[in-house]
């Protein structure tokens, strides 16, 4: 009966959030054409990401105060789509300029292979601008496509891509995998030598194309060449998938990652670098979702991987989801006490966003109208942590409107709680995990997820045959990422490879 009244409370506030929505939403209309040289490669079922801006310093699709999401269903691209605010299916988050000039910009997100809005093969529109007060319908223009990122020619980086058959027969059509790799600054030095080789994960939806980011670092560049610098390969993965990140692991819904990155990429990538595997010396490190699969990949693959370096995990315990009990809790959206949950806040523990907002926004973007193809961190999490529904897309471990929590897929999310997993098999694992693991974190992450690496440092100080020498450590007043150092991180490697201690 608790239960039964609790939904009906949720769904009538859901439905008065919605009408409260209808009656804030300005009044506008908007038509969306397609350019005729991109016509021919229009694909039905796209969404609409309409972005509104009070300033034009930057492309508001790149950051606006405003955007309005819609999937049209019958649009072939042939004709202009006329919408307006007062469309059913329209959602939309942020606040609309209440007044004077605003600029504005369109999305068509129609990339199947990569759930991201400026994802290559997407679609956008040059800038336009309106007034609140005008009556005249605005009219966009879809002719510019997002191309994918350059890495430049350098003598010390290179880039691979294969296609993998193990995620080309799960998907029925050809899928590829990419790396970048940055050569230590005596690699030519030594022909046939082999070197200490780090796998960096990325953080939520990264590219290899990260690699980018160092090579305009002038401080890092200058370090990594002046000799003080440890002589180890250092390769930028890619999580790109079909639903977003894919924290490269096996799953139902992305197919077999985790197979494919340890038996096809790496496995090419240490050929093309001459690394020995007998070595032992393949390393790990990540920060944010990139640490929750720098340890991932060590639990899951114990033999294949001789450290890891991990920085501000997403929750590696599902009894602390931030602070979400996936497993008894009702719903995401309100905690036992009847209060909004909290999904992210300051240092200061002030609530910047509520987990019923973070949702909303996910299903804005998803051309389903809810977050299960968003691409954004929910979406990611349910294609890669549960199973596949009936339709063949990923399933709901809870409702996108209400937040109710289905605990039937819930439970079947504990394969991936890497907490449940060393807990189930300490005995075959812990002796396989002894100098390996490095976690560190902010005690105030503004995810919240310090609370589940707590957890999980409780579990393995009090392990036994072998007792852990896991070393995991938290930062009095330090926010999500703020540990992070490329730097640090290949100077810990640097001292595993030599044999020397790692402890900060």
């Amino acid at each position: 009966m608790k239960s039964l009244l609790t939904n009906l409370l949720l769904s009538l506030f859901f439905t008065s959030s919605l009408l409260l929505q209808a009656q804030e939403m300005p009044s506008w209309n908007a038509k969306i054409s397609v350019a005729p040289e991109l016509q021919k490669t229009f694909a039905k079922g796209g969404r609409l990401l309409l972005h509104f801006s009070k300033q034009n310093q930057k492309e508001p699709r790149l950051g606006s105060d405003f955007t309005v999401g819609f999937t049209p269903r019958d649009w072939d691209g042939k004709e202009a789509f006329a919408l307006d605010s007062h469309d059913t299916g329209i959602l939309s988050s942020g606040a609309f300029p209440s007044s004077g000039k605003m600029f504005c910009q369109v999305v068509y997100k129609h990339n199947l292979d990569d759930a991201q809005e400026n994802a290559p093969g997407n679609w956008y529109s040059n800038i336009d601008s309106l007034t609140q007060t005008s009556k005249e319908i605005f009219r966009l223009n879809l002719n510019k496509v997002i191309v994918p990122a350059i890495i430049p020619e350098h003598k010390f980086v290179r880039t691979i891509e294969i296609q993998s058959k193990f995620l080309s027969d799960f998907s029925g059509h050809p899928r590829y995998l990419e790396a970048s790799v940055l050569l230590p600054a005596t690699y030519f030095d030594h022909p046939g030598q082999s070197y200490p080789i780090c796998y960096r994960a990325p953080g939520l939806n990264g590219r290899f194309t990260a690699i980018n980011n160092k090579l305009q670092d002038k401080d890092f560049m200058k370090w990594w060449f002046s000799g003080k610098a440890p002589q180890i390969i250092y390769v930028f993965l890619d999580s790109h998938g079909p639903y977003g990140d894919t924290y490269q692991v096996d799953s139902e819904n992305n197919g077999p990652c985790g197979k494919a990155l340890t038996e096809e990429l790496i496995p090419a990538i240490e050929k093309m670098v001459n690394y020995n595997p007998a070595s032992k010396k393949r390393y790990l490190t990540g920060m944010s979702t990139g640490g929750w699969i720098a340890v991932g990949l060590q639990v899951f693959y114990p033999d294949l991987f001789d450290g890891t370096w991990s920085y501000s995990p997403d929750p590696l315990d599902f009894e602390h989801y931030g602070l979400i009990n996936i497993y008894k809790d009702e719903t995401i959206f309100y905690n036992r006490f009847g209060f909004l949950q909290p999904g992210v806040r300051t240092i200061y523990g002030e609530p910047t966003r509520s987990m019923k907002d973070w949702i909303q926004g996910e299903n804005l973007i998803s051309r389903s109208g809810n977050y299960l193809v968003s691409g954004g961190q929910f979406g990611a999490y349910n294609a890669v942590f549960g199973p596949k529904g009936k339709d063949g897309l990923p399933s709901l471990m809870f409702d996108p409107f209400t937040g109710k929590i289905d605990h039937e897929i819930a439970k079947q999310w504990g394969k991936y709680d890497i907490k449940k997993v060393l807990e189930k098999n300490w005995s075959t694992l812990g002796p396989k995990l002894q100098g390996k693991i490095w976690i560190w974190t902010g005690d105030m992450d503004g995810l919240y997820s310090n609370v589940a690496t707590r957890f999980l440092k409780m579990f393995l100080d009090k392990t036994e045959n072998p007792k852990s020498d896991a070393s995991i450590n938290f930062t009095p007043m330090a926010g999500h990422c703020e540990e992070w150092s490329d730097e640090d991180v290949l100077v810990m490697v640097g001292e595993k490879a030599e044999g020397k201690s790692t402890a900060k």
